[in-house]
């Protein structure tokens, strides 16, 4: 009896731990709503292609460190994996000192790769962790348990941070555009940029002390037998990971989600501004659609599993999203802003259904089949590109390019949530 109890206590410490890990990918991740405008100001970008570069640099390092992360993380465990994920966060939050100092983007863009990079051997490390905390089948729950830590930083991130460097930022692009002397246009630009310094030297500090927190907490490890017995499957001994359909379906499924999240949350200010909203309305849009991801947790949090199965959740969630995407092309104005923010309570649950579902029978495969997911992140960096090209287009425009890069999204993710998910699964034991 005794053991039980430790053991469970064990794992409320270890949730509330994972839950402070998914405070900060959300306050860090959804900084970018904020900061595509502000450097685009300060670093005197021409194109909204060149700002959304920020988002590409961000997620762009799951892509090339999720499979590395793996790895190191059999050496150093899940909790040294994450003080070390956190220290590699410091290294890139401290680059913006100097990238402010001199208004580079260049160094603005090595700062966001690297706190990817450390944010992805977070990921790599707290997804699986909390999936295996307990039954696969209420993965879901937990997971959205953490979501909602994460969606409540990323509702006040961009808020704070939008208050710190935007406030007044009409009236600073009026004397931007008045301003005919070179030397006084430099000194308002340098102004405007010193204030990103403050915030980001704190933030690397928090993230020291975080850092130091876990490396000494008595978060519990998780071995690989441990994961074999939480997520069983005989058949992955000698079985290759690209023998795993239901995996491989679930990636591309996290790509195509990942990006339409961004979408919703980074795109939806740009969104905002094309239809002639101003700069001071539109940095508060980020909150909203985060807003509505926070009250698809508390949803799933309830009806999982106890009301809905994880895949009826996410097939619910993406047909809504369908629903939102043909909504939000045949809208104007507000009306297709709120749309867009209600596109974060169709998002919000298809994380925490995608995957469990997709690490489901991989066995001691678990760490890579994770790694594999968390690449799959990479969609943030791809599909907001592809609708800044396509809004660029004459005879695309930004709501056909947004409606061209939502639909065929959500109709895969919902195919996945219908038949995806069991791919290859006749054959495990």
């Amino acid at each position: 009896m005794d053991s039980i109890v430790k053991t469970k206590k064990n794992n409320q410490n270890a949730i509330i731990i994972i839950g402070i890990l998914f405070f900060i990918f959300g306050f860090v991740t959804w900084l970018n709503g904020t900061l595509i405008p502000f450097l685009k100001i300060i670093c005197e970008l021409k194109t909204d292609t060149q700002a959304f570069l920020v988002v590409t640099a961000s997620y762009m390092a799951y892509f090339f460190l999720a499979i590395p992360s793996s790895f190191i993380l059999k050496f150093t465990g899940y909790k040294k994996g994450m003080a070390l994920g956190l220290i590699i966060m410091v290294v890139g939050t401290l680059l913006f000192l100097p990238a402010a100092a001199n208004r580079n983007f260049t160094i603005f863009l090595i700062g966001l790769f690297s706190q990817g990079a450390g944010l992805a051997l977070l990921q790599t490390a707290a997804n699986p962790y909390i999936s295996i905390l307990g039954p696969i089948e209420s993965a879901a729950k937990r997971i959205s348990i953490m979501g909602i830590s994460n969606k409540i930083a990323g509702v006040l991130s961009p808020l704070i941070l939008s208050t710190l460097l935007l406030s007044n930022i009409e009236n600073v692009q009026i004397k931007l555009s008045t301003t005919i002397n070179t030397s006084d246009k430099n000194n308002l630009l340098t102004e405007l940029s010193n204030k990103i310094r403050m915030p980001y030297l704190i933030m690397a500090i928090v993230l020291i002390i975080l850092a130091i927190v876990i490396f000494f907490s008595s978060l519990p490890e998780i071995n690989d037998k441990e994961t074999v017995t939480q997520n069983e499957n005989k058949s992955t001994t000698n079985k290759s990971i690209f023998k795993y359909p239901h995996l491989w379906m679930g990636v591309l499924s996290i790509f195509l989600y990942v990006g339409t999240e961004v979408l919703a949350g980074d795109a939806i200010g740009i969104y905002g501004n094309a239809m002639g909203m101003p700069l001071n309305e539109t940095r508060y849009f980020t909150s909203f659609t985060l807003t509505g991801m926070l009250i698809g947790y508390l949803i799933g949090i309830v009806s999982i599993p106890k009301l809905i199965s994880q895949q009826d959740a996410l097939k619910f969630a993406s047909i809504l999203g369908i629903f939102l995407t043909i909504a939000i092309y045949v809208t104007h104005g507000y009306l297709a802003i709120f749309f867009i923010a209600m596109l974060g309570l169709a998002n919000s649950l298809m994380w925490p259904a995608i995957f469990p579902l997709a690490i489901n029978k991989l066995g001691e495969k678990t760490k890579i089949g994770s790694a594999l997911l968390i690449m799959g992140i990479a969609g943030g960096a791809i599909l907001p590109l592809i609708f800044a090209t396509l809004k660029s287009i004459p005879k695309v425009g930004y709501k056909l390019g947004f409606f061209l890069c939502l639909l065929p999204a959500y109709l895969v993710i919902l195919y996945y949530s219908l038949k995806g998910y069991k791919l290859g699964m006749k054959n495990y034991k």
